[in-house]
């Protein structure tokens, strides 16, 4: 297939010479009008622009901003009759490749192109190996020798090359994620794209458009066509994290985008046939909501063809010194600081812990540890408070708001208000981090999202 290039410039003649110039090595199109060329960056994937720097009323370089923005790895080449030092700085400031001056060499032109479409060849190559780096680094994030992992290892080994959906759950915090990367990583989709889509951290209106992509005016403030992530994860793999938090309605026209194979934007009568891997992951039980009617039965059943269970940090403990020896290095390298040992106490403490958190919790204890140490050993005052205190076996003190908003609470007060109060000491606790607060009270981030909300909680910066 022959590279694509639109022509932008406001002289019909320009646009058809230069056509008739390149069409014989080029799919080449053309537009006089700057509003007609942006419509037809956003419909076609264009490898190359050539635009003229004065376009009548419009000013190229305007133009040149607004292609940027909607397609920003597009290379653009100025085309000017005007030609001085600071318009082509300007130019290249803009994002633009390079510029030529009119009259235009074919000649010229030609060779710019090509060393154009080398750069793009080349920019792509870059980007696909810091992807594969990406993906090294994941892998190696996945570190364990317990009879548990080593089953989760080889269930990863089994399914990576096939198109079998995958259900993969866990507790918050187990590795769901680079579980799901490590399939797409090491199986034959590894060479299409992986789309990730957080069900609990996209508020519900916007859910289905990121899902599906929408047409140009489908909605009011769609400005522009956008594809949807199942059309973007085409060859590849589609993640659904959190999917027991995708809403009841969503999840029909899942399973019809399922059993068909097939998606249709918002607002687009055109059917996109897929080909693509779905796997799924979620920190619940599926089969309660299934009970509950909260979550479907048959898309349960679609999405549960292979089952993969995560094992929580506590049920392994002989991966906890590999685990912490790995933080240690990875915080140290990221802090360009000297790898730091622990001290006895520090590590009798970290071993006796139990992780609600899991492993994201642990990296998290070791990266506060590593940043506030001030030696070259981790002492057992490094740590995080409420690890010493769990030691000792009492918990942490809550602050004199915070206990007084949960324990004085007189009889006859509403469900609600005692609710509220339950999530603003939670929140408060957790210094309003909300990840861990949702995982504190057992709702997910988008409950507790319309919670604070609907009871207008705010923290005190905010009062």
């Amino acid at each position: 297939m022959n590279p694509k290039i639109l022509i932008i410039d406001d002289e019909r003649a320009i646009c058809a010479s230069l056509r008739f110039a390149l069409e014989d090595i080029y799919d080449t199109s053309t537009s006089s009008d700057p509003e007609e060329g942006l419509r037809l960056i956003e419909e076609h994937p264009f490898d190359i622009v050539l635009l003229d720097l004065r376009l009548g009323l419009h000013n190229g370089l305007d133009v040149l901003r607004q292609i940027k923005q909607k397609c920003p790895a597009i290379t653009v080449i100025m085309m000017t009759a005007y030609a001085s030092i600071e318009s082509s700085i300007e130019a290249i400031k803009q994002g633009a490749y390079y510029y030529i001056e009119k009259p235009i060499n074919t000649t010229e032109l030609r060779l710019l192109l090509a060393k154009a479409l080398e750069h793009n060849r080349l920019s792509s190559e870059v980007r696909t190996l810091q992807e594969k780096l990406n993906v090294q680094t994941d892998r190696h994030r996945f570190i364990g020798k317990s009879k548990a992992m080593e089953h989760v290892f080889s269930m990863i080994e089994r399914v990576k090359d096939i198109d079998s959906n995958v259900l993969i759950t866990g507790e918050s915090g187990t590795g769901k994620e680079v579980v799901a990367r490590a399939i797409h990583s090491t199986g034959k989709r590894k060479h299409g794209p992986l789309e990730i889509v957080n069900c609990a951290a996209i508020p519900e209106a916007l859910l289905e458009s990121e899902l599906f992509g929408y047409e140009k005016g489908a909605f009011t403030g769609a400005t522009q066509k956008k594809p949807g992530k199942w059309a973007a994860a085409n060859g590849g793999t589609l993640f659904l994290d959190e999917i027991s938090e995708m809403p009841l309605a969503l999840q029909a026209k899942i399973l019809r985008v399922i059993q068909e194979r097939e998606v249709t934007p918002l607002g687009s009568n055109q059917k996109i046939p897929l080909d693509v891997r779905i796997v799924s992951a979620t920190n619940k039980q599926l089969e309660q909501l299934v009970a509950e009617g909260t979550f479907r039965e048959d898309l349960y059943f679609r999405l549960n063809v292979i089952p993969i269970s995560l094992p929580p940090l506590r049920e392994r403990q002989e991966d906890l010194l590999l685990l912490l020896d790995y933080f240690l290095q990875k915080y140290a390298r990221e802090m360009n600081k000297k790898v730091k040992k622990l001290s006895a106490a520090a590590r009798r403490l970290l071993l006796a812990y139990d992780y609600p958190g899991n492993v994201r919790q642990l990296g998290n204890i070791i990266e506060y540890a590593m940043a506030l140490s001030s030696s070259d050993i981790i002492a057992e005052e490094d740590l995080p408070e409420y690890i010493q205190y769990d030691s000792q076996g009492t918990a942490l003190p809550a602050s004199s708001n915070t206990q007084e908003t949960v324990d004085s609470i007189p009889v006859g007060v509403p469900m609600k208000e005692i609710e509220k109060r339950a999530i603003a000491a939670a929140l408060d606790h957790c210094g309003w981090h909300r990840q861990e607060t949702a995982r504190m009270l057992q709702i997910s981030e988008r409950s507790l999202r319309d919670k604070i909300k609907l009871y207008n909680i705010k923290s005190v910066q905010e009062e």
